[in-house]
C-alpha cells in the first residue's frame, strides 16, 4: 500500500528544486499534488512532467488573494487538501549595515508571513473537513544560528520554527499535525545564486563559497532534494500522527539538536 494513497496535497514553490522533489516522491506514494508556484509557465510545465496526479496552480505566498485563490482551486480540483508543504522562500546576503528594508520586507513577506497565511488558509480548510492532515513548513539550519552575512533570512527561518511550535500545539486539537524540515545546504539552482552573493561580499572566486561549504558538510557533500523526501513523505503520514511541533534536521550532521 502506497503511503499517501488518496491524499490531495499543495507544496509552495514546486516548479523546480526542493519543492519539485517532494512533488515526485508525494505522486511515487499515492498523492494527488498541486504545483504551486508564482510562476505558472514553470508550474505548468513541471505539472505535465509529473503526470496525470499533478496539476498546477499559480500562488504568490505574498498575497492573501493569491493564498485563498489557490486552496479553493486545489478543493475544486482534488475535493479537499489533506498536505500542504510551505516550501516556498526567499534568500538574501548583506553586511549588517548594509540590510535595506525592502530586503526585509521581501524575505519576511514570503519566508514568514507567507508560510503562516499559506498554513493558516489550509488548516481552516482541513478543519471543515474534519478529518484532519499535515502541515510541513521548510524551515533551515540557518533557523538554528546567526550567520555573519545572512541576518535577515536566519532570523525568518528561525521564526518558521517558532511558528510550527506554536502553531502545532494549537491546531493538534484539530488533528493536524504541524512540523518542520530543516535542510542544510542542497545543491541547485539557488546555490548558484548564494554563491554568487558571496563572492561578492567575501570577494571570493565564483563557485569558491560552494567548495567551501560543501566541504563543511560532516556526510561530505552538499544535499540533493531526494536527500529530503524521505522526511517529507514521512511527516506526511500515518507514520508521524504522534508528532507534533518538532523540526527535523536533515543536513548530513551539520547540526545536532
Amino acid at each position: 500500500m502506497k503511503r499517501l494513497a488518496g491524499k490531495s496535497a499543495l507544496i509552495t514553490g514546486s516548479a523546480r528544486g526542493i519543492g519539485r522533489g517532494f512533488a515526485e516522491a508525494y505522486i511515487r506514494e499515492g498523492a494527488t499534488v498541486a504545483i504551486a508556484d508564482i510562476n505558472l509557465e514553470a508550474a505548468t510545465t513541471t505539472a505535465g512532467e509529473l503526470g496525470d496526479a499533478a496539476y498546477a496552480v499559480q500562488l504568490d505566498v505574498s498575497r492573501q488573494d493569491s493564498i485563498d485563490a489557490a486552496i479553493n482551486t486545489v478543493v475544486g480540483q482534488a475535493g479537499k487538501l489533506d498536505i500542504l508543504i510551505n516550501n516556498a522562500a526567499l534568500f538574501d546576503a548583506s553586511e549588517t549595515v548594509d540590510i535595506t528594508r525592502a530586503s526585509y520586507d521581501r524575505l519576511y513577506a514570503v519566508n514568514v508571513a507567507g508560510t503562516l497565511f499559506t498554513m493558516q488558509a489550509a488548516a481552516r480548510q482541513m478543519i471543515a473537513q474534519g478529518h484532519g492532515g499535515k502541515i510541513i513548513n521548510m524551515a533551515s539550519q540557518a533557523g538554528r544560528r546567526g550567520e555573519s552575512l545572512v541576518l535577515v533570512y536566519c532570523s525568518t527561518k528561525a521564526a518558521v520554527i517558532s511558528m510550527t511550535q506554536s502553531a502545532g500545539l494549537n491546531l493538534i486539537k484539530h488533528g493536524i499535525n504541524v512540523n518542520a524540515i530543516a535542510p542544510g545546504v542542497v545543491d541547485g539552482d539557488h546555490w548558484v545564486h548564494v554563491d554568487s552573493l558571496f563572492a561578492k561580499l567575501e570577494g571570493k572566486k565564483p563557485g569558491e563559497k560552494r567548495a567551501e561549504v560543501a566541504a563543511g558538510v560532516p556526510a561530505g557533500r552538499f544535499a540533493t532534494p531526494d536527500d529530503l523526501t524521505g522526511m517529507a513523505v514521512f511527516l506526511a503520514s500515518k507514520d508521524s500522527d504522534y508528532i507534533v511541533s518538532q523540526t527535523y534536521n536533515v543536513d548530513g550532521g551539520q547540526w545536532m539538536s
